[in-house]
């Protein structure tokens, strides 16, 4: 024990950071693997997932194929995001991470959102993206940069984030998540397009808004 520090106090801060640790990532896992499935009869629970048992384990709940073919970007956003989390690689269930791959049309946005539970860090493999996050209140600090390919940019866990391609052809990235399951709150949606929705007042008042804006914005989304 360190002279002049109350044992008591020792305690508080190693459970502190005990506490920290564990809230903040994807449980770690005690054994090799714990397979996703969803038959309860095997009986371990870990982490929203049932174990598959190990002896029933195969290549194939580790395995994804095709994530080399360029995906449909005919949509009003001009973006694709194909996720591979737990639900998609059963084998990826405590293993805390999962992959993305963003395809954008020209011009193409993949628009203002939050993963809750992960960091990402994404590599551009072809065109030139424009990227970004905004630090929480009351800074709202912008970090943006105009990536091309081979570049990468972090987007720190819960931050609103961005990409948008700023060039003439497409564009293609993946992104690596520090969660299983890093969820997704995409928020013109979230705030727009909720269900039941948000009272117009609150949002034209928190907007700064007529009434009659929010009332058009609601009915978009």
């Amino acid at each position: 024990m360190m002279k002049g520090v109350p044992r008591y106090l020792v305690t508080v801060l190693v459970l502190a950071l005990a506490c920290s640790l564990a809230s903040a990532y994807d449980p770690s896992p005690l054994q090799d693997f714990c397979v996703s499935t969803n038959d309860s009869a095997y009986g371990v629970f870990v982490n929203g997932k049932f174990c598959k048992d190990p002896k029933l384990v195969s290549a194939n709940d580790f395995f994804f194929s095709g994530l080399n073919s360029p995906r449909d970007t005919s949509n009003p956003l001009g973006s694709t995001v194909t996720l591979l989390n737990v639900d998609k690689i059963l084998g990826l269930n405590t293993l805390g991470i999962s992959l993305a791959r963003i395809d954008f049309a020209p011009y193409g946005l993949n628009p203002p959102h939050i993963h809750p539970h992960g960091t990402e860090i994404l590599v551009v493999l072809e065109g030139t993206l424009l990227v970004g996050f905004v630090t929480s209140n009351t800074d709202n600090r912008l970090f943006t940069k105009v990536l091309n390919a081979g570049d990468v940019f972090v987007f720190p866990i819960g931050l609103i984030h961005f990409q948008f391609n700023a060039g003439h052809t497409n564009a293609v990235a993946f992104a690596g998540l520090s969660s299983q399951n890093p969820g997704l709150i995409t928020i013109a949606n979230a705030v727009f397009g909720s269900n039941p929705p948000i009272n117009a007042d609150v949002l034209a008042k928190a907007f700064e808004l007529d009434r009659n804006v929010i009332n058009y914005l609601q009915k978009k989304f």
